[in-house]
């Protein structure tokens, strides 16, 4: 097998801390890759107009494989006046780099693992009948359509003419008839029965080879009945093929209140873009919240792995990085798990989860405390102490 080429993509903020140290830990694996820096993130958008240059684009055509570390994005007006003067008031819009690229590389599948690691404090724990603690295991992977829905980017504020007058051929638009356009914001939520029907078979393929029970649609097909009744249906057809497995069917606002009850009985979810946003981040707040949360953007023939946390910019200048960087290096276990090399993907996460049953060394998210310069001096382990401490494991 010929080396692989990854381009890593820090991105903006604590990106580029945690990518760092990503890096670091495929380095003591012995993974043997070519690396290639690739621009992406907000000081391209100020300087250039774009946060996703066309040379990006190109790294990303050649290689098909990304290691991406967070970006910082900002509302619509803000975005505007932050741009370069000499960039100002020539129709540049901004748009997320990471959705612009799982819609240029098609990258449907977002897989998002939420898995419980014992000893971690910040685990879901519950109060028992009896009124003792319970700690249930929660191993939940969400496949969220990555490239339909609200984030395909279909919308406008003061709709022209045409769009309007197609919209009003709806009998629903009767409620806006005395509205002006200059002040309507129109999003689409927009469903293919092709994409629905990619997600589900992936979905069912990855619980019947995993050993999941069940596959759960998570949508709203009571209220938004034709896109998530569109995902539902074909769910049922994949089904179908799998009779070993049980169908579920969760409303997403239900979702939210059931995973704090019952998460352990959840397996394999599937939502559209928006809601499995919302339901990956409400379970990965059951198993230690977004510094653990790792996702996988996949197509084709291209994937680009990465932590589903922010750029936290307040904390990017901190003389000795804070953050947790084990959702980072998780992405790269997903990373190594789809280049097949199984081997390394599971020692990595034994280290993984090694560090965090022993609790000797803690970020300070794991330690509950406010993030803040002082957190060192409070026993917290820095970024790179974390990685050494995972390093040390694998050894």
């Amino acid at each position: 097998m010929s080396k692989p080429t990854v381009v890593t993509m820090p991105g903006d903020g604590i990106g580029k801390n945690v990518l760092e140290e990503a890096l670091r830990v495929l380095e003591a694996l012995g993974f043997d890759a070519n690396y290639v820096h690739a621009d992406v993130g907000w000081e391209f958008w100020v300087n250039e107009g774009n946060p996703l240059p066309q040379r990006t684009i190109d790294l990303l055509t050649e290689h098909r494989l990304g290691l991406f570390g967070a970006i910082t994005s900002k509302p619509k007006d803000r975005a505007a006046q932050e741009l370069a003067p000499e960039l100002q008031g020539k129709g540049y819009v901004y748009y997320s780099p990471i959705v612009g690229m799982r819609q240029h590389f098609n990258l449907q599948l977002c897989i998002r693992p939420c898995r419980t690691f014992p000893g971690n404090p910040l685990n879901f724990v519950r109060r028992s009948a009896d009124g003792g603690i319970e700690e249930p295991l929660v191993d939940v992977v969400i496949f969220r359509q990555n490239t339909e829905g609200l984030y395909a980017g279909v919308e406008w504020t003061d709709p022209p003419p045409e769009v309007r007058a197609a919209l009003e051929t709806h009998t629903k638009m009767a409620a806006f008839k005395d509205v002006p356009s200059a002040e309507l914001a129109i999003s689409c939520r927009i469903f293919s029965l092709p994409a629905c029907r990619y997600i589900t078979q992936k979905a069912f393929e990855y619980a019947d080879r995993h050993g999941y029970k069940s596959v759960t649609v998570c949508e709203k097909p009571n209220v938004i009945r034709e896109t998530s009744g569109m995902l539902r249906k074909a769910a049922k057809e994949v089904a179908a093929k799998y009779p070993h497995i049980q169908l579920w069917s969760t409303n997403i606002d239900a979702q939210m209140m059931w995973l704090t009850k019952n998460p352990e009985d959840y397996g394999v979810i599937i939502s559209g873009n928006m809601f499995g946003d919302i339901v990956s981040d409400g379970f990965a707040g059951l198993v230690g919240g977004l510094g653990s949360a790792n996702s996988a953007n996949i197509g084709e023939d291209c994937a680009i792995f990465e932590p589903t946390h922010g750029s936290a910019p307040k904390y990017a200048d901190y003389k000795v990085s804070i953050v947790n960087p084990i959702a980072m290096i998780l992405s790269a276990c997903m990373m190594l798990d789809y280049l097949d090399e199984t081997e390394k993907a599971t020692r990595l996460r034994t280290a993984v989860e090694a560090v965090i049953k022993e609790g000797r060394v803690r970020c300070y998210d794991m330690m509950k405390l406010t993030g803040s310069p002082d957190v060192i001096q409070q026993g917290a382990a820095s970024t790179e102490q974390m990685t050494d401490t995972i390093i040390e494991k694998l050894k």
